[in-house]
């Protein structure tokens, strides 16, 4: 389930809440019953490299690309 933070508009306490996709949004300030606003954070993961689809999704064919593909890259139609 993922992870949401919120904070509250009138005391600025900050909290986490790890909900379901389906579950309503936090509405009230565990703290003081007033109202939040969910916040957005950064994610704790960071996709580097060349990726899947260079590496192995793109067959690798010595046959002649088709107009329009990048050049040096995949044209997977």
């Amino acid at each position: 389930m993922p992870m949401y933070e919120y904070s509250c508009k009138s005391c600025n306490y900050h909290f986490e809440l790890r909900q379901k996709f389906s579950d309503p949004p936090a509405s009230s300030c565990p703290e003081c019953g007033s109202e939040v606003e969910k916040l957005i954070s950064s994610t704790s993961f960071s996709l580097k490299g060349d990726g899947w689809f260079k590496s192995e999704y793109c067959p690798k064919s010595e046959a002649p690309k088709p107009a329009g593909c990048a050049s040096g890259g995949c044209c997977c139609a």
